[in-house]
């Protein structure tokens, strides 16, 4: 009986000792669970841990509004909530356990980190005790008070601007004129108003109304309608003239050039939820600006200011009491090109009324002078806020202006014509002084059936010299042929083809074929002249005729300015020098002699070196079809400025002849203008 006793005696005592012990460790694991919805930010269930004292200093709607509006605006991240584990095991004095926490998150100002201690409540809710947190405003952050507030500030970076080789803005942090409409103003003529207005700046009155109609608009307050460049002033004194409209100045990204930078320089616009979504990790928000086409969009991540922010506390008054967290605005980088912009902008001159491309560069350096494409489009709509009429006028347009054609490929015509006589010369297929006769039209054979290549020249016997002069399709087509298809393709591959140009921008890759390869004879003539499946981009091309001044190398083209960075070579020795040297003089003859095909391009006291092209695109042989122009020339003696020009739906309008006097003006124009 007595060990009977000792045994019940021992067992009451472990459940004394087991009931304190887990008294304690129900507490922590109380706090756990707690710290376990807190990193899930699911306050609605923390607010169910809360005492009753707790609960009676704050409502469920109101802590958990709270930590929402303040978790959303500090833009809360990667939060982490850790109960610490005691030195030394706690007791709870009077059924309160005092525990501690760790809490880390990012915000939109930094990171943010304290520990806190809170105290535990051991007592009865709903007829079930248990341990409870003794919570305050200061578990949110530090020193925050009941009736305090946390605001943050966005401090703004400035984008860093796009500049020309001259510091010329390209894109610029600048200001624009903002139309908008004070409702409490409008009057009896508020109906002719907005009619007028929706005239005036291509917006639906549809359009007016419903912005009128925002849930935030008061009568004192201006409701902005259209943003507009500050130099449309004729716009600015139209809308001035309707009661109740306003014009202001709003800060803005701005581009000088207009239409003839649009598809090099690019334009910002606010970012889309895709983007959003894929540059989720890199600081961008829903009100973020970014870069969408161009050297905007290229040079995005050097361009883009980083906001800075600072989170703070402020009191009822408005009064700020404490400041928790800044982070510093980040200035974007400036980016400077080699680009001129009176060259860009003589180019679109050229340009601005047709279907085509153009591309400048300075031939000894590899600077990109110019890229163009027309038709075109402001960039400018875009960064002010286009509206719904503008942008489907350009997607409609089936001369599709939103395409940016310089970065596309194009059948070269005979413009190719450069490259053939530099491999007929360096493989030893002619001498300059080999002259053949040629009548009518050409076949290798009757294996090729009904295919024959028609001559463009007229001179019965013709040397390389000549050929070029005249643009005989017949010489350049039988050498070709002789030369074979094996040689041909791999010299053509020399030039870059099938290569990506060694630049920041993503050019088409200019290529032999559709295969790679020449499949036949017929295609080898046809290839020769810059037809068959031959393509290339208007900037390749003038590279490759950057050639004929480099004593037979391409120079590698640039497009940032370094000062301090030599003009590179990107394809060593694609013709001999001596080759290079008689394939200029025979360039010279397009435009010296009365008899080439660009005599209409010789400026006096300037000797440019050049080629003509027109290429086909037509059905079957025999056929007309639509025709591209094309014109590349250089000043072989001064070669400062070498232009690279294709208009398309030439037919009918003289063909490459069409475009020689746009290439010559362009040359005119650049001579006059002081070179830095």
């Amino acid at each position: 009986m007595r060990k009977v006793w000792k045994v019940l005696l021992f067992a009451l005592f472990l459940v004394t000792v087991l009931s304190a012990c887990s008294n304690e460790e129900q507490a922590q694991e109380r706090f756990n669970e707690y710290a376990k919805r807190w990193n899930k930010q699911d306050f609605a269930g923390m607010y169910e841990y809360l005492s009753s004292e707790s609960k009676k200093e704050i409502s469920k709607e109101e802590f958990v509004s709270r930590y929402k509006n303040i978790y959303n605006g500090v833009e809360a991240k990667n939060l982490k909530v850790s109960v610490i584990k005691p030195k030394k095991e706690p007791k709870a004095e009077d059924g309160k356990l005092p525990l501690s926490l760790d809490l880390n998150m990012d915000t939109i100002a930094g990171n943010i980190a304290f520990t806190k201690e809170v105290t535990l409540i051991n007592e009865k809710q709903k007829d079930e005790k248990s341990w409870y947190i003794q919570w305050n405003s200061g578990m949110i952050f530090p020193d925050l008070k009941r009736d305090e507030k946390i605001k943050v500030q966005i401090l703004k970076g400035e984008r860093g601007e796009i500049l020309d080789r001259n510091s010329s803005f390209l894109a610029q942090n600048g200001t624009a004129a903002q139309i908008g409409i004070v409702p409490g103003k409008l009057g009896e003529q508020a109906d002719t108003t907005k009619q007028q207005l929706s005239k005036l700046l291509n917006i639906s009155v549809e359009s007016i109304e419903k912005k009128l109609g925002a849930s935030w608009v008061k009568d004192e307050l201006l409701v902005s309608m259209k943003t507009i460049s500050l130099k449309d002033k004729a716009t600015i004194k139209a809308a001035l003239q309707y009661p109740g409209v306003k014009v202001g100045e709003v800060p803005a990204r701005v581009y000088p050039c207009e239409e003839a930078g649009a598809h090099l320089v690019g334009y910002v616009a606010p970012i889309t939820g895709e983007l959003l979504e894929k540059y989720k990790d890199e600081g961008y928000t829903a009100q973020s600006m970014i870069g969408h086409a161009g050297l905007e969009n290229l040079y995005e991540s050097e361009l883009r200011a980083r906001d800075g922010a600072v989170i703070s506390i402020y009191d009822k008054d408005g009064n700020k009491v404490k400041e928790m967290v800044k982070k510093e605005a980040v200035n974007g980088k400036d980016v400077q090109l080699t680009i001129d912009s009176n060259t860009q902008m003589a180019l679109y001159e050229q340009l601005k009324n047709e279907v085509g491309t153009a591309a400048a560069i300075h031939p000894k350096t590899g600077d990109v002078l110019g890229l163009v494409s027309t038709p075109s489009f402001n960039p400018n709509d875009f960064s002010f806020g286009i509206d719904s009429n503008t942008y489907q006028s350009l997607v409609k347009n089936p001369d599709q202006p939103l395409l940016n054609r310089f970065t596309k490929t194009f059948s070269p015509g005979s413009t190719f014509k450069l490259i053939t006589a530099a491999l007929i010369l360096d493989q030893h297929v002619v001498t300059p002084q080999t002259s053949i006769q040629i009548t009518g039209k050409w076949q290798k054979d009757s294996s090729w059936g009904g295919f024959y290549v028609n001559r463009v020249g007229s001179l019965p016997n013709v040397n390389l010299r000549d050929a070029l002069v005249t643009s005989d399709n017949i010489y350049f087509a039988k050498m070709a042929v002789e030369l074979g298809a094996d040689k041909f393709e791999k010299g053509v591959q020399a030039f870059g083809f099938g290569e990506t140009l060694p630049l920041d921008y993503p050019f088409a890759k200019s290529k032999i074929s559709n295969s790679g390869k020449i499949e036949s004879d017929i295609t080898l003539a046809d290839s020769a002249y810059g037809q068959g499946q031959i393509q290339m981009s208007p900037l390749h091309l003038a590279l490759v005729y950057s050639s004929i001044v480099n004593d037979g190398n391409i120079i590698a083209p640039r497009l940032i300015k370094d000062e301090n960075k030599e003009a590179e070579i990107w394809k060593k020795q694609v013709m001999t020098p001596q080759t290079g040297q008689v394939v200029r003089d025979g360039l010279i003859g397009v435009i010296e002699d009365p008899k080439g095909t660009a005599h209409d391009a010789k400026i006096p006291g300037m000797r440019l070196a050049g080629k003509t092209g027109t290429s086909e695109l037509k059905q079957a042989q025999g056929q007309t079809g639509e025709e591209k122009g094309w014109f590349v020339a250089v000043d072989a003696h001064n070669p400062n400025l070498l232009v690279a020009m294709m208009i398309d739906h030439v037919q009918g309008r003289g063909g490459s002849h069409y475009v020689v006097p746009k290439v010559k003006q362009v040359f005119e124009q650049y001579q006059k203008i002081p070179q830095h």
